[in-house]
């Protein structure tokens, strides 16, 4: 089992906000993702500086990737970066984690996106694309794709249509399955038909939150949501935060419910860990239940930290528990 992950190659600057002032003073979507230019990054950089923050390699697909090769599966990533010293880092960190890296450099500096958590836990992101911004249909090659089993694609690629249309035909001509995480309500807004034009001629595995899944089908139940979301898509998955998950593949349809007694201090990278664990799961037992359970127990473990990123010895603890199923 090979899993790829392309997308937004980026590294995170994580600050804990003591109220969300900032939030409202730029106008942010609170638990959204924003793309901004240098100028602003500046500006919320300057407003934040006084506060604690971490520094960690990132992006959506590359964070499921990183909680894939935790688990244990053989993984690889395709990104593009910056020839500077955040570029390497990048680098530095998926090699460290026994990820095979396919970076492509570019002389524009490396992706920065700061993540801002609020006292709830929720992130707001605000985005500086850099290097990964000329990301494009050119960049990608058949060669990438060889071995993948699975091609997880991040969302967020979506702003660039030719570029995500290229990596899914690609990645379908090379005989690997394609998984989407949907990214961000209003990322699906801004792209609703095209969402729907990818839906329906290529992706096999769709993960959605609960407002994205209520932006691609307009519906508010999440258990419908997932059923509209199958109508085209071979294993549907809606989260629905901390109450479960509904997955739906051809006649089944189940729902497993979140684990209590969290203590939730950062969203950040949740969705995406999920992935990580359900991706596993599926690939591993082909049991949509199981991987629906094997994704919230490693949801439920990232909430406890800072960031995407968990030690040895919790990642030990989730392989445990996924023992038990």
């Amino acid at each position: 089992m090979k899993i790829l992950g392309i997308g937004n190659s980026l590294v995170d600057m994580l600050c804990r906000l003591p109220d969300e002032t900032i939030i409202k003073k730029y106008n942010l979507p609170k638990g959204g993702m924003q793309l901004i230019d240098d100028e602003l990054a500046l500006k919320i950089s300057d407003d934040i500086k006084h506060l604690e923050c971490q520094f960690v390699a990132g992006g959506s697909a590359a964070n499921t990737i990183s909680g894939l090769a935790n688990l244990g599966a053989e993984t690889s990533f395709l990104g593009k970066i910056g020839n500077d010293e955040v570029g390497n880092f990048f680098e530095s960190d998926l090699v460290n984690s026994e990820i095979e890296a396919q970076m492509i450099r570019s002389e524009l500096p490396t992706g920065r996106c700061i993540s801002l958590i609020s006292p709830d836990g929720e992130r707001t992101m605000c985005t500086c694309l850099g290097a990964t911004g000329t990301f494009s249909a050119d960049d990608i090659r058949p060669e990438y794709f060889k071995g993948a089993d699975v091609c997880h694609i991040g969302g967020y690629l979506v702003q660039s249509h030719d570029l995500i249309e290229k990596v899914m035909k690609t990645a379908k001509e090379c005989g690997a399955k394609v998984s989407l995480d949907l990214a961000s309500y209003n990322v699906v807004d801004e792209n609703f038909d095209f969402m729907h034009y990818l839906a329906k001629n290529y992706v096999d595995i769709a993960f959605a939150n609960e407002d994205e899944g209520h932006s691609f089908t307009k519906c508010d139940d999440l258990k419908r949501a997932a059923e509209i979301i199958s109508e085209d898509i071979e294993v549907a998955i809606v989260k629905c935060g901390a109450k479960g998950v509904w997955t739906k593949r051809g006649d089944e349809i189940v729902f497993v419910e979140g684990l209590k007694g969290r203590n939730c201090i950062d969203t950040t990278g949740a969705g995406d860990l999920f992935a990580s664990g359900f991706l596993y799961g599926l690939m591993s037992t082909g049991d949509i239940k199981v991987a629906a359970k094997y994704g919230t127990i490693v949801g439920a473990n990232i909430v406890e930290h800072i960031g995407t990123k968990m030690p040895a010895e919790v990642w030990n603890n989730i392989k445990s528990e996924f023992a038990k199923i």
